[in-house]
């Protein structure tokens, strides 16, 4: 593993923000061929993933130590120790906050944020695999169990490597939304990223070593449950509004029911 990537004049350049750094850069390009599409302002793309990124770090790093009230230090203000949900929160909130302000339909922007998102995920699980946080998973066996001897959180046993789990899942669902981004409504591509990303973590914390909260659920899990359930209530939502519209149609009068059609 290699929590530091580099050194440059003196300073320590470690891949945990690097990785977040490439993650805000694909996210901020692939976001930006997205406004243009929709026939937006491109630099409003930019803007958008720098202040989902920087109150998504904000909202990760309160969201962790919220999570450890009586066991913080002046260690935990640092480079490590966020939480992706709170970074959810957050940034989900800035979304809705800029849409508001710049008059953006919501449920087409979110649609365009879906694949970005997934992608930046990706990428931002590489650093966490590279720096060895202790996002990895239950002893293994397996021929792919790694040890983590110099991660920040270390481990000479062999274990799951959950981030790369993580980064393998987040990619395809990646590539499949941007495949499917101008086949299918933007409600459908919302729904599948919420389905996927919150379905594959709560598979994935069945390996890993977070702490039971509620039901047998680890707190991740609760999240994850959340947002399956409103994945799978967007997609049924879907397919009603489908049906309905398909039985609109069906009833429609015809031209020639209503005597406006023409005659030969």
């Amino acid at each position: 593993m290699r929590p530091v990537l580099f050194d440059l004049f003196g300073l320590s350049v470690n891949s945990y923000g690097v990785s977040k750094a490439a993650a805000a850069l694909v996210a901020g390009f692939l976001l930006v061929r997205e406004f243009r599409r929709m026939g937006w302002d491109e630099d409003r793309a930019w803007t958008l993933t720098m202040a989902t990124t920087l109150f998504g770090f904000v909202g990760a790093k309160a969201y962790f130590l919220a999570e450890h009230p009586g066991n913080i230090s002046l260690h935990h203000f640092g480079a490590s120790g966020f939480t992706w949900y709170g970074g959810f929160i957050a940034g989900t909130s800035t979304v809705l906050v800029l849409a508001r302000r710049w008059r953006l339909p919501l449920v087409p922007l979110a649609g365009v944020l879906a694949s970005p998102l997934a992608a930046a995920y990706a990428i931002g699980r590489v650093g966490c695999f590279l720096a060895g946080d202790g996002t990895y998973g239950r002893p293994s066996d397996l021929p792919w169990a790694m040890a983590f001897p110099n991660g920040a959180v270390p481990t000479s046993v062999p274990v799951h490597p959950t981030a790369l789990y993580e980064t393998v899942a987040a990619l395809a669902l990646a590539v499949a939304l941007w495949q499917l981004r101008t086949r299918v409504r933007p409600v459908t591509l919302i729904a599948v990223y919420l389905l996927v990303s919150g379905g594959t973590r709560l598979l994935i914390e069945e390996l890993r070593i977070n702490s039971e909260t509620w039901l047998g659920l680890t707190q991740p899990q609760l999240w994850s449950v959340l947002l399956t359930i409103a994945g799978v209530g967007l997609l049924l939502h879907g397919v009603h509004h489908r049906g309905r519209t398909a039985m609109e149609d069906a009833s429609a009068p015809t031209p020639q029911e209503t005597g406006s059609g023409q005659r030969a």
